[in-house]
């Protein structure tokens, strides 16, 4: 073989090589919506954040090559069936209703949903409390479902884009309460913005709308991925990897069979 063929040989090696790894790689939608601690940008414009390491974490232990991709909360499912992204981890609650439409790993996650209210409220986290009362909620969520179904017969229902709009609002006195994930809401109830608030207590649980916890979703029927995602999950929750980053963030586990 000449110099020139071995050259473009090796060329086509590399590009062929470039695609194949390409082809391997799975993006892992994620909201582009900052949902501290979870996920949001830092000064840098890169993603940190429990969810993000705990992505990182499933992925290496799964030996999958991931790429976070970014995607709107209220696009993020249309996202992965038109295959703009592989696999959704974004806190979001394995519910029947969603599994109609894809499927789910294990949980990484499980944690209650609470009413936040301000610390002068005289409230708890019962329909009878928050009648007449005007209840921030982030759209398309668990939490839009559970507040409708609950709530919605006596109290206003303010739908928001994204928690913090809805946080906002609540520091704000625009709202008198919102209902959200109870890590979510411990972290913002610790910061300067949050200290007007407190949690009130958790909802009554309704393992139908509120789910069994949190899952990576995947497209129907794509079992190679979601078993490869199940592994990742159970090997750090195994090895302790899971709790280590989880103590870098939280008191308290939020992770329960």
């Amino acid at each position: 073989m000449t110099f020139k063929k071995l050259v473009i040989a090796s060329v086509t090696t590399a590009v062929l090589a470039t695609g194949a790894a390409i082809a391997e790689e799975v993006k892992i939608g994620i909201a582009a919506e900052p949902y501290p601690p979870f996920a949001s940008l830092n000064a840098s414009g890169e993603w940190v954040g429990w969810e993000v390491e705990v992505i990182d974490a499933v992925c290496a232990a799964a030996k999958l090559d991931c790429a976070i991709t970014p995607v709107a909360w209220d696009g993020i499912i249309p996202s992965l069936m038109g295959q703009q992204i592989d696999a959704l981890m974004a806190s979001m609650s394995i519910t029947e209703e969603r599994q109609k439409t894809i499927d789910f790993s294990d949980p990484y996650y499980n944690t209650p949903a609470v009413i936040v209210a301000d610390k002068s409220m005289d409230i708890d986290a019962t329909p009878e409390s928050l009648a007449g009362k005007i209840i921030g909620i982030q759209a398309s969520t668990i939490h839009q479902a559970y507040a409708n179904a609950y709530f919605g017969d006596a109290a206003e229902i303010r739908v928001y884009q994204t928690q913090d709009e809805a946080n906002q609002d609540l520091v704000s006195g625009r709202i008198d309460a919102t209902q959200a994930d109870s890590i979510a809401m411990a972290d913002f109830v610790a910061t300067d913005a949050g200290g007007c608030c407190e949690i009130k207590g958790p909802v009554a649980n309704d393992e139908a709308i509120l789910g069994r916890g949190v899952g990576a979703g995947v497209r129907k029927g794509d079992d190679a991925l979601r078993e490869k995602l199940n592994a990742g999950i159970a090997a750090i929750l195994a090895d302790g990897t899971h709790a280590e980053i989880t103590s870098r963030y939280f008191t308290t586990s939020i992770y329960s069979e």
